[in-house]
């Protein structure tokens, strides 16, 4: 059922507006992409999956630069507590852990040398643009806006589960090593979701408020979606833009240039 603003101009209740923002994911969310249809089909390239791994890495290594920005707004120190965690799960400590770290041994997996991919040399400027807004709307946009925009985790298991499951029978690089990232988010995301979903639902106590919110959660789908849509026209209808990775850049010394 898609739960549509009311024409009454009343807040809706809270399980509507549940539904609403699920609704939201149902339509919008880039699980529903074909680059990811195909990833998880067996059906990429090598150096598809190496464009993906480096296009990104641009996406996760922002995450908690945009959390950053978020909680320097924050003036409730319960709200900093709550939130500092997600930084801590994708910078890890100061020698080990954390999903930066574990994305990089992915790019490794896949023939990648992971300082390459660290630099950050070679992404596509769609994904920069993309992932900049995100950055951006995070860090200027209400409070309130900004944790809705984060519900994207609520339909992020899975297509987490999706990528473990298609990535282990399909690609020979696929180990429990190099898909810690995904393994772990399994366990993380539910304890984010649990905290924004109910911060937005106990906040957004307006129909104003609950329409930003349901925007805000729409444009993050949109923001996803065009990572997606850049890496399409770029990698498999083979239209790579100027300064993009092309093959055989950036490889690991063993991997070579196969």
């Amino acid at each position: 059922m898609n739960i549509q603003t009311p024409a009454s101009g009343k807040a809706q209740s809270r399980a509507d507006f549940h539904e609403r923002l699920r609704q939201i994911g149902a339509d919008r969310y880039h699980d529903k992409h074909p680059f990811h249809a195909r990833l998880h089909g067996g059906e990429c390239t090598p150096d598809e999956v190496r464009a993906w791994v480096i296009n990104r890495w641009q996406y996760q290594s922002r995450i908690p630069m945009k959390d950053a920005a978020f909680m320097s707004r924050v003036v409730d120190p319960d709200l900093r507590r709550a939130w500092r965690s997600r930084i801590e799960d994708h910078d890890g400590g100061v020698e080990e852990g954390g999903g930066i770290r574990r994305w990089l041994k992915l790019a490794e997996a896949v023939g990648l040398d992971p300082d390459y991919v660290a630099s950050g040399v070679g992404v596509m400027a769609g994904t920069r643009f993309a992932v900049d807004a995100y950055v951006r709307f995070v860090r200027d946009m209400p409070l309130l806006d900004a944790i809705a925009s984060s519900l994207t985790e609520m339909f992020a298991p899975k297509i987490h589960a999706q990528r473990i499951e298609g990535l282990l029978k399909h690609y020979d690089f696929a180990d429990d090593s190099s898909l810690s990232y995904f393994q772990t988010r399994l366990k993380e995301a539910p304890k984010d979701v649990e905290f924004g979903l109910n911060y937005v639902l106990d906040h957004a106590d307006t129909l104003e408020k609950q329409d930003a919110a349901a925007a805000a959660l729409t444009f993050k789908t949109d923001v996803l979606w065009a990572q997606l849509d850049a890496l399409w026209y770029g990698y498999v209808e083979g239209n790579i833009p100027p300064g993009a990775w092309r093959r055989g850049e950036g490889m690991a010394k063993a991997a070579g240039a196969a």
